[in-house]
C-alpha cells in the first residue's frame, strides 16, 4: 500500500471467526482480511494481509473488527481510496448499506432497542469515513480464493490468538497452490475490480 495514491481503488476481502460461537464461557476469536491494490502502470496486483484476536468475543464483533482494522491500516497516510469492501457477513453488508444511516439519523438508536457493538459501530463508521466504499457480499465457504484465503487468516488467528501487528506481505499466493491438495475447493478468482463497474454505497452518515 506505501505506493497506492488518493483516488485508486483498493479491494479489501475480510473474514471473521468465532471458536464456540454462542456458548456459554469465553470463546476466542479472529479477523483477518487480504489487500488487493493494482498498480496502473504495470497492472501489477500488491497484496497485503492483516489479522488480529480477541480471547472472548462472538462473530459480529470480529465481523466489525475486521472492518476497522483494514480501514485503519489503509488509511495511515492519510490518502482517501475507492474500496471495494468483500465479506460474507451480512451483518456488516447490510449495516453498512442500511442500518448505519437509520440508526445515526435517530441518534445512534434503533426502533428494535439498544444497538449490539454500538461502540464498534461508531469506531467502524469514523473508520471508514474518509473513502468511497462499495460493500459486497459473498457467500462464505463456496471457493472463492480471496474470501477462503480471509477466512484462514481470521480462523488462524482465533486458534493462536495471534495479531499481526499491521499490514504483512501477504502469502496468498503460496497459500492458493498448497489448497490442490487440501479440503478447500477453490473457483475462479475474483479478478481485481474496475472502476467502471465500482459503485460506492450512498454517503449517509456524518462522523
Amino acid at each position: 500500500m506505501t505506493r497506492a495514491q488518493s483516488g485508486d481503488l483498493v479491494a479489501i476481502y475480510a473474514d471473521e471467526s468465532c471458536i464456540g460461537n454462542g456458548r456459554e464461557g469465553d470463546n476466542p476469536g479472529g479477523a483477518g482480511g487480504l489487500i488487493e491494490w493494482l498498480h496502473p502502470k504495470s497492472s501489477e496486483v500488491t497484496r497485503c494481509d492483516y489479522w488480529i484476536s480477541e480471547p472472548a468475543t462472538t462473530n459480529n464483533r470480529m465481523a466489525l473488527r475486521s472492518v476497522i482494522e483494514a480501514f485503519r491500516e489503509i488509511s495511515r497516510r492519510g490518502n482517501a481510496y475507492r474500496v471495494l469492501f468483500t465479506s460474507d457477513s451480512k451483518y456488516i453488508v447490510e449495516g453498512m448499506n442500511s442500518w448505519v444511516a437509520s440508526w445515526i439519523a435517530r441518534g445512534w438508536k434503533r426502533k428494535g432497542g439498544a444497538i449490539e457493538n454500538l461502540e464498534l459501530w461508531k469506531q467502524a463508521v469514523t473508520a471508514v469515513s474518509q473513502h468511497e466504499v462499495q460493500w459486497r457480499w459473498v457467500r462464505g465457504h463456496n471457493g472463492q480464493p480471496q474470501n477462503e484465503y480471509a477466512n484462514f487468516l481470521a480462523t488462524r488467528a482465533a486458534a493462536e490468538q495471534s495479531n499481526s501487528g499491521g499490514l504483512r506481505e501477504s502469502e496468498f499466493d503460496s497459500w492458493v497452490p498448497e489448497q490442490k491438495e487440501g479440503t478447500v475447493d477453490l473457483k475462479n478468482m475474483a479478478p481485481f475490480p474496475d472502476l467502471q463497474s465500482f459503485q460506492p454505497s450512498k454517503r449517509a452518515w456524518t462522523t
